[in-house]
């Protein structure tokens, strides 16, 4: 990877705070880092990679600060954006809030985490759990003779710590998957992917193994076994807890869990998916008079799921006034800073129907701007569904102290990036 320095800056290009790791490239290049970003931005030509003379600035913008990384090698980017979006995830678990404020109300402790973040340029310990029990927000008594690294920075397992104990030994899983679907105007679904995660909730005693087994069909394949169906993953990554080598040889998940929350697992399934609520609209434009809009929402999966919190969002000129709805069910409202009417529908039955008709009226004098035709986007939520089929088949917990543990499973459904365009 390979990073020679890491600074953050508030928004004037002001140094809040850095650490420079390996000393090979002048911690002044960074006063050149916002000239260039601004320079860039006016040309229309902005990227996440800026570089000055043999200097390359690797950057990203949260809040109100921007994160920058140096360097004067061929690194590797991903892994330095990776890393990156890291400190912001540690630095939020830390301050709730990653702003200019908490920066400063926070000195010590963010130049602390610094240094355990990364040496030499490499990442180091990055899990915020483990770096809790060291670095903390709380005033440090000296006690002469007790300082001592904790074993889960040693550790061959240093994502848990030894010695948990739980009266009641559960783990939680949650199975997600995110749709992302784009339709044109006709009603052709141009792209469609699911994005999936795997997510733990593990509260068990000692330093217990677990085994999860899906439906997938590379396994199914491997022991002959092809009855059901079985899904095929794609972009698979795991956290670091899972034996990667256990996987590759016979696909077993096998991993000894961090304690409380963590992500397990994410995945990509390319496949054609057919959009669960299917969007109908009508958007009929009068010059100088008004706008009327007519939209039909249906639920294009299984009746006995329900959609939750759906949000349907239509976009209206920005010149629109004098709003008025009428639906079927649910209520609709108008949002003239984002120029979108928002219907929200609490809950939505498969194989339902609703309707939602708007009218607005437009000034006598036309606006000579051009707009854009930004889409139509939905937003919902299915608990209890999967739509690619993916199933948790097993998940075996095993401890030495032999102690019985319940397993719970949960299904959700959710929208990712889910648009249909229009033909206004």
């Amino acid at each position: 990877m390979s990073s020679s320095a890491i600074f953050v800056l508030d928004l004037e290009g002001e140094v809040l705070i850095c650490r420079n790791y390996k000393g090979d490239v002048d911690m002044a290049e960074i006063d050149r880092f916002l000239p260039l970003l601004m320079q860039h931005e006016e040309e229309g030509l902005l990227c996440p990679v800026l570089s000055h003379g043999k200097v390359h600035f690797m950057w990203i913008k949260h809040s109100n600060l921007y994160l920058v990384s140096t360097t004067n090698k061929n690194s590797n980017a991903s892994l330095v954006y990776s890393f990156l979006y890291k400190i912001v995830e540690v630095f939020t678990e830390y301050f709730k809030e990653l702003e200019e404020e908490s920066i400063q109300d926070n000195f010590v402790v963010v130049y602390e985490l610094l240094d355990e973040l990364m040496d030499f340029g490499f990442p180091q310990t990055t899990d915020s759990k483990i770096l809790q029990e060291y670095i903390t927000q709380e005033g440090a008594k000296l006690e002469v003779g007790k300082s001592k690294v904790p074993t889960t920075v040693t550790n061959a397992v240093s994502w848990r710590s030894e010695g948990i104990k739980y009266k009641k030994n559960e783990v939680f899983i949650d199975v997600i998957e995110s749709i992302n679907v784009l339709v044109n105007a006709n009603g052709s679904v141009m792209s469609s992917d699911i994005v999936g995660s795997i997510k733990l909730k593990t509260m068990l005693s000692g330093m217990p193994e677990l085994r999860l087994g899906l439906n997938d069909r590379v396994l199914f394949g491997l022991t002959g076994r092809d009855k059901g169906k079985t899904v095929v993953m794609e972009d698979v990554k795991f956290h670091q807890c899972v034996r990667l080598s256990r996987f590759d040889s016979d696909r077993t998940i096998s991993f000894i869990p961090p304690d409380g929350e963590s992500e397990l697992m994410s995945y990509r399934i390319n496949t054609h998916v057919k959009p669960l609520i299917w969007i109908e609209s009508v958007i009929e434009k009068f010059s100088h008079s008004r706008v009327e809009i007519m939209v039909k929402a249906k639920g294009q999966f299984k009746k006995q799921s329900v959609a939750n919190n759906v949000e349907v969002r239509v976009p209206v000129p920005s010149d629109a006034d004098s709003p008025k709805f009428k639906t079927s069910t649910g209520q609709a409202k108008y949002v003239p800073e984002k120029n979108m009417v928002v219907w929200t529908i609490k809950s939505f039955p498969g194989g339902k129907e609703f309707l939602m008709r708007a009218h607005f009226g437009l000034p006598s004098v036309e606006n000579n701007e051009l707009e854009g035709k930004p889409p139509v986007t939905v937003k919902f939520e299915i608990p209890y569904f999967t739509v690619s089929g993916i199933q948790v088949r097993y998940m075996k917990i095993i401890e030495k102290s032999g102690y019985q543990a319940l397993p719970w499973v949960r299904y959700i459904t959710q929208s990712g990036d889910y648009q249909l365009r229009t033909n206004v």
